[in-house]
């Protein structure tokens, strides 16, 4: 049985209590163990001084880990719990963590920064460069429970990847929920009719969202097979694909998304991911793509 830890990152925000409560439905969800984590600073960073030279509290004397230690004194009905504390900078220490995870759960925007960010450095840190799927958990306060009954997946129907498309089955299925692919594809290009009108031939539109659903199909058969209690939908959707599952994050409990492909001096995430981070409605899963996913054919 997998014991890794679902991990809950706090620093006594507001955002991070969200998260926090978010993260523990789903540690009972999945069976797993609950380490609930702070990053903090020892010493200053003024000069040369390097914080191991100072004495390092532990989590005993971590006031954010004895606020939320005190928090969840005497309820019921939690997973089991451990606290950590490491010294370092939030963006720093935490994608370090992921690898011994097997998910990460943040808010959206911790303590410090600037209040009009939708998505902080640490979010940006964590899900660029963790080894496990990561969470966030937007500003909204998230229902107790699951109201849409509903998973979105993100897919990039010329170049799925199979550990995305697993966590979203995997997560609608302990959910008891429907399964909607979103797989979005460009416009036909544009061109000119006899009359010297520009249009777009409405049978292209209709011929690139059959051979994007006969693509999005072929990858899913597999997953379908493994969970055959999962109801799915796949929506071919014309245009931009971030817009696309931004709106769909608006009926959905979780929408996941791949994070990238690795490229040379690239860390950052991709345009799409990027957007719907900041912009969705409900928890956005960024799961770390599989370096040897290659193309489907229908």
């Amino acid at each position: 049985m997998d014991q890794r830890p679902v991990i809950a990152a706090v620093d006594g925000s507001e955002n991070a209590n969200r998260a926090l409560e978010w993260a523990m439905s789903q540690a009972l969800m999945a069976g797993a163990p609950l380490r609930i984590v702070h990053a903090r600073l020892y010493a200053s960073s003024i000069g040369s001084v390097m914080a191991s030279a100072f004495e390092q509290p532990g989590q005993d004397d971590d006031p954010v880990l004895i606020r939320v230690r005190a928090a969840l004194a005497g309820r019921t009905g939690l997973p089991v719990i451990e606290y950590a504390s490491h010294p370092g900078t939030p963006d720093n220490v935490l994608p370090e963590l992921g690898g011994g995870a097997r998910m990460m759960v943040l808010g959206s925007r911790g303590r410090g920064g600037f209040a009009s960010l939708l998505l902080g450095s640490n979010g940006l840190a964590c899900a660029s460069r963790a080894a496990c799927p990561v969470v966030v958990v937007p500003r909204a306060e998230p229902p107790s429970h699951d109201p849409y009954g509903q998973v979105v997946l993100g897919l990039n129907s010329a170049a799925p990847d199979d550990g995305t498309s697993h966590f979203a089955f995997r997560e609608a299925s302990r959910r008891g929920a429907r399964l909607q692919v979103v797989a979005a594809h460009a416009w036909p290009g544009p061109m000119f009719t006899p009359a010297g009108t520009l249009t777009t031939a409405a049978h292209d539109e209709a011929a690139a969202g059959y051979q994007v659903t006969a693509l999005a199909s072929a990858h899913l058969r597999p997953h379908r097979e493994r969970f055959p209690g999962v109801d799915v939908e796949v929506v071919a959707a014309p245009g931009d694909a971030a817009g696309h599952l931004v709106a769909a994050s608006q009926a959905a409990d979780l929408i996941v998304i791949g994070r990238h492909r690795k490229r040379p001096f690239s860390p950052h995430l991709g345009s799409v991911t990027n957007a719907v981070l900041l912009h969705t409605a409900c928890p956005a899963a960024v799961v770390p793509l599989e370096e040897n996913a290659v193309p489907v054919t229908a």
